[in-house]
């Protein structure tokens, strides 16, 4: 974990690779696992869902499969990393009650936010609050008792649930025992649940006294949602660069698993964490279309509105030639099934994809690839559907969709190129130029800098970041010095060393 005052990143490694990347900055407005009174703004019967007005840009769509209207909860953990456990993981019935029998015009309730406002869209809604805890998820609005999914013995599942049943005051609604409850003791369950209780009645309070559209609740932010819902004896490690977050880390852990405490380092060396393990690197990689496999061939991912689509091709690589090309085939398809389950879920890919594998003679080894891509999506904490390789021999698969890809995120529309391509964010440029000086600064190789930067990233420091500079000296113990340019690109900045202002940019430049 990286953080600072401006932003947080967590980064997520398996075998000593990056697997997933997630990030947080305070203009970034997360709501998902937020809690609104919100205000109907309208009933369309024609597709049985509402737009509910919430307070952000665009209203918020509520299906009505999402009403409160009965149990719809299947067993399931919820931890899906943000936190919120309203709308996901229900086994839905075939059939509801038409949803203009529920709600009208003008009508206040409480919803949660289950899916960030992507592209053109609204945030998706829900009804059916839920309340995730470290161990449990309180659903006030369901009577119903479950366990994880992923704790799969019969009798642990059976004495987690009779406990769970136990700790459950009648019609003070539903529990889902979470997959880090496995050795818990009812004690813990029982001192959990009340807390979650407690919370429910406070957001109901405020709910009371509040004029729709506002918030009530706020879900976790990044670091400590990721540590609740995350860190558990399966980690090696958890290592954090920030003093304040790492006291903050060992405080909650210390109080909820105490047994984790040996696992949670600060980070001190004179080498940033993130360029110690090679995360920048790998995130710069993801956004470039090209992936090159270990095989020698490279897969292409291409996101369009509709869909993402990715092409596999062998590249170099011959294996063992003409005499066997299908084994050459099959080697780099498992290949790139491998990379391509890693892929969606370091770049948070959401909605439909569609994979065109390198045609394959045998229905057996079109059977491996199949096999070998949902092994790695299990992987995955997003739920991911692939089905079976199709007539025109691709591959087509949904991954839940939360959040924007991490790539819309960073990243904005080019005005220069008619929206064709994208370019980073004032304030994203101004991210990377901090993480390029304490670059610089942990080399100990210069004593005085200046940045070259477009004036709307000189704009943004002046404005929403005057303290930018004279932190910086601080903790750098360089000279530096900004300086605008109106001949450079928006997200293009120069680093400039010494009193000959020698461009070290390539030298230092991070993500």
């Amino acid at each position: 974990m990286s953080a600072t005052a401006q932003e947080s990143w967590v980064a997520l490694l398996e075998d000593k690779q990056l697997v997933e990347i997630m990030f947080d900055r305070p203009d970034q407005n997360r709501i998902v696992g937020d809690i609104f009174l919100g205000r109907v703004e309208a009933v369309l019967p024609g597709i049985q869902a509402a737009f509910v007005d919430i307070g952000t840009e665009k209203a918020g769509f509520l299906h009505v499969s999402d009403l409160e209207l009965g149990d719809g909860v299947d067993d399931d953990d919820n931890g899906n990393g943000n936190g919120s456990g309203g709308g996901r993981g229900r086994r839905r019935p075939a059939r509801y009650p038409p949803i203009q029998d529920h709600l009208q015009k003008g009508q206040e309730l409480l919803v949660q936010v289950t899916k960030e406002p992507i592209s053109t869209k609204g945030p998706r809604l829900t009804a059916q609050v839920s309340l995730p805890g470290r161990f449990l998820v309180y659903m006030p609005g369901s009577s119903r008792v479950g366990v994880s999914r992923k704790i799969e013995g019969r009798d642990q599942r059976s004495k987690l649930r009779k406990m769970a049943r136990e700790v459950l005051p009648p019609d003070s609604g539903g529990i889902i025992v979470r997959t880090v409850s496995e050795e818990v003791t009812q004690k813990t369950l029982e001192a959990e649940f009340k807390r979650l209780h407690s919370l429910w009645q406070k957001i109901k309070r405020r709910a009371q006294s509040s004029k729709a559209p506002s918030g009530v609740h706020g879900e976790a932010k990044l670091v400590s949602g990721v540590i609740r819902d995350l860190f558990s004896d399966k980690f090696d490690a958890l290592r954090v660069d920030n003093r304040g977050v790492y006291n903050e880390i060992v405080e909650y852990v210390r109080s909820v698993d105490p047994d984790l405490m040996d696992r949670v380092h600060l980070h001190g060396g004179p080498v940033p964490l993130f360029d110690e393990y090679d995360v920048d690197e790998e995130i710069q990689r993801i956004f470039q279309r090209r992936v090159d496999l270990k095989s020698g061939g490279h897969v292409v991912i291409e996101p369009t509105e509709a869909l993402v689509s990715i092409d596999v091709n062998t590249g170099r690589f011959t294996g063992k030639g003409k005499k066997d090309p299908e084994h050459t085939i099959l080697r780099t398809n498992l290949d790139a099934a491998r990379e391509i389950a890693r892929q969606l879920r370091l770049r948070d890919v959401g909605g439909i994809i569609v994979v065109d594998f390198i045609d394959m003679e045998t229905q057996e080894n079109r059977d491996k690839v199949l096999q070998e891509l949902r092994t790695h999506l299990g992987r995955d904490r997003a739920r991911t559907k692939a089905f079976e390789v199709s007539h025109l021999g691709l591959v087509e698969m949904t991954r839940q969709r939360v959040r924007p890809p991490l790539i819309h995120t960073l990243s904005e529309v080019c005005s220069s190129c008619g929206g064709s391509g994208r370019v980073f964010t004032p304030a994203t440029v101004v991210r990377r130029i901090e993480r390029s000086l304490r670059r610089a600064a942990a080399a100990r190789e210069q004593k005085r800098m200046v940045v070259r930067v477009h004036p709307e990233v000189a704009l943004q420091v002046i404005e929403e970041e005057p303290d930018f500079l004279p932190r910086l000296r601080k903790g750098t113990r360089m000279e530096l010095d900004l300086r605008d340019d109106p001949l450079m690109r928006q997200d293009e900045f120069r680093l400039l060393a010494g009193p000959a202002e020698t461009d070290v940019t390539d030298q230092y430049a991070v993500l």
